[in-house]
């Protein structure tokens, strides 16, 4: 059996934060990071826009308190308030500790720091590298698990985490080059392993984004928290799907209908192209839905709007947001700089998550804790973004979480013992399940299975919801996951069988899918990205309150945690 005193599960930005933590602290400590990608192909390095920190570079009034009402009321009143304050008054040093790390920040003429405006953000506070700077973190910090001597599995897919008696024991993992099964025992476990987004057909996300942390999670028996919460980004390019970073908005690009018009006048006068995601992406459904999107043809009822840089200047342009000039005219065909580009919204970002305290330990209930589990970053919920994230907010919580719980697990370490584990019953329990995916002859391949399912969350849970819609949207579901297990594969060889890893990532998707459902369906009310048109309005007095979902085969449970207010009342939003 392998042995490592800490697993990360996760190569992105809040996994590889965390094991730089925790080497810094325990140098002695045997940590390993394990990814079903190389670590630097991790959905992070897509990261485009920035990450927001109050180092005053170019608005000497801006302040910690200032971030956190922005990113309070951004959520719509659900972000815990004492996560919240950790965020923001951690920012400005996890972001000069990335900088002497060696991150290429783009500079002001005066070699500080450059700082751009964000969509909800009151101060020009997002620091950045050019439209990269996930990439630019991410290639620093995966360099630095090299100089401390952390061992990186690279693509292994974690098949279960091994929670016995409310601890946290161990993992069970799938080689994806030699089809080897290994039970990985270790004192503590973490789960960095990002967001969903595949559960949807149109998304910013890359392919692995299959929810693989939340699903394993569930399936041990612990909550999944505020999955009804679901980011849409308001600039997907169509068709691919792919991000246009908030990045281009906040150098001053414009929305524009299908007659010209700056229609973000309407819904936000004051905020305009930077009002906050949700907010954005309900105005474009609902430009579209009016006969005002555009389409291909440059006629009106269309299912997109247009993203406008042209009056930047191509300079401009290709010294802010070259990568989104690359995109559009990659994917798109499209000169940004003599056309404007096609944008819809595109599910990017999940709010809801595996639910953590401000130490990153995993809970087991709204009151209780799962023994030597940790979780941070886009799989997890602390929950710093409530209802709905701010722009440059998640590459700063993956950066200041990662931090945090590695902080808490070399703090923990000491305390924690090298767990027993009956490995022969772990090898054979998942040498069953792979050699059964192996063996079926009945049944459907697995690209026509979750097409079905990304395009009925897509129909059924998007920008708007309603009761009868989502119950409709479940019936089909429930429908569809029975066919999730019954696919067949194409590849039966246990070497490089990526086929293999689709099925279980299916299983993934399927969790996640019914978690997300079951939970929009009992929150009966508007707030942030979660959209009811048969309850328009945030009902505090019934639903300020954060969800925790219990999966298992029989159904979904929902039971209710409070949200930790303190600093700001809730009040109406308006931008």
């Amino acid at each position: 059996m392998l042995e490592h005193d800490v697993i990360i599960v996760g190569g992105g930005l809040a996994g590889t934060r965390a094991a730089v933590e925790i080497a810094r602290s325990q140098p002695d400590a045997k940590i390993a990071v394990i990814a079903k990608t190389h670590p630097i192909r991790s959905h992070s390095v897509a990261a485009q826009g920035g990450i927001a920190a109050t180092l005053k570079n170019v608005d000497d009034t801006d302040s910690w308190e200032a971030h956190a009402f922005d990113t309070v009321k951004g959520s719509d009143y659900l972000a815990d308030q004492d996560a919240v304050a950790l965020l923001t008054q951690e920012a400005p040093n996890v972001v000069i500790d990335l900088e002497h790390m060696g991150v290429l920040f783009s500079r002001l003429d005066d070699g500080r720091i450059a700082q751009r405006a964000f969509g909800g953000h009151s101060h020009r506070r997002t620091c950045y590298a050019a439209d990269k700077t996930g990439h630019a973190i991410l290639h620093e910090l995966v360099n630095n698990l090299k100089r401390y001597g952390v061992t990186v599995y690279e693509e292994w897919y974690v098949m279960r985490t091994i929670v016995e008696g409310g601890t946290a024991k161990g993992i069970v993992v799938y080689h994806i080059e030699t089809g080897e099964i290994k039970v990985i025992r270790a004192r503590a476990v973490m789960l960095a392993t990002g967001g969903y987004g595949r559960v949807f057909n149109t998304t910013s996300n890359d392919y692995a984004s299959t929810g693989d942390g939340l699903a394993m999670a569930a399936q041990c028996g612990l909550p999944l928290e505020d999955m009804e919460f679901v980011q849409f980004h308001p600039t997907g390019l169509y068709p691919a799907g792919v991000l246009i970073s908030e990045a281009v908005r906040g150098e001053g690009a414009y929305l524009r209908n299908v007659h010209g018009d700056r229609f973000m006048e309407t819904y936000a006068p004051n905020q305009m192209e930077l009002a906050p995601r949700d907010i954005t992406s309900r105005a474009i459904t609902l430009e579209v839905r009016a006969g005002r999107g555009v389409k291909l043809d440059g006629s009106a009822g269309g299912p997109f709007v247009h993203l406008d840089l042209r009056h930047l200047g191509r300079e401009k342009i290709m010294e802010r947001v070259p990568f989104c000039w690359e995109e559009a005219h990659r994917l798109a065909g499209v000169d940004a700089a003599e056309e404007p580009m096609p944008v819809r919204p595109t599910a990017h970002y999940s709010m809801g998550g595996i639910p953590v305290n401000t130490r990153g330990q995993v809970r087991s209930s709204a009151d209780g804790l799962t023994h030597a589990l940790y979780a941070a970053g886009e799989c997890a919920c602390v929950s710093v973004h409530g209802a709905n994230r701010l722009g440059s907010n998640s590459l700063l919580e993956c950066v200041v979480y990662g931090k945090l719980t590695g902080q808490a697990i070399a703090e923990d370490l000491p305390t924690l013992k090298q767990p027993d584990i009956d490995e022969a019953k772990y090898l054979r329990e998942a040498n069953v399940r792979v050699q059964a995916l192996l063996d079926r002859r009945d049944g459907e391949r697995i690209d026509a299975v979750r097409q079905d399912l990304q395009d009925c969350m897509s129909e059924h849970c998007s920008v708007f919801r309603t009761d009868e819609v989502m119950r409709e949207g479940l019936t089909k579901l429930n429908a569809i996951c029975d066919r999730a297990g019954r696919t067949v594969l194409g590849d039966r060889g246990k070497l490089w069988n990526t086929e293999l890893i689709e099925a279980m990532e299916i299983e993934s998707l399927t969790v996640v899918a019914q978690t997300i459902l079951h939970s929009a369906l009992q929150r009966q009310e508007s707030r942030g990205a979660h959209s009811r048109e048969d309850f328009p309005t945030r009902d505090d007095g019934k639903f300020l309150k954060h969800t925790l979902a219990y999966y298992s085969p029989a159904g979904v449970e929902i039971t209710h945690m409070p949200v930790a207010l303190g600093m700001f009342e809730p009040k109406e939003r308006k931008y």
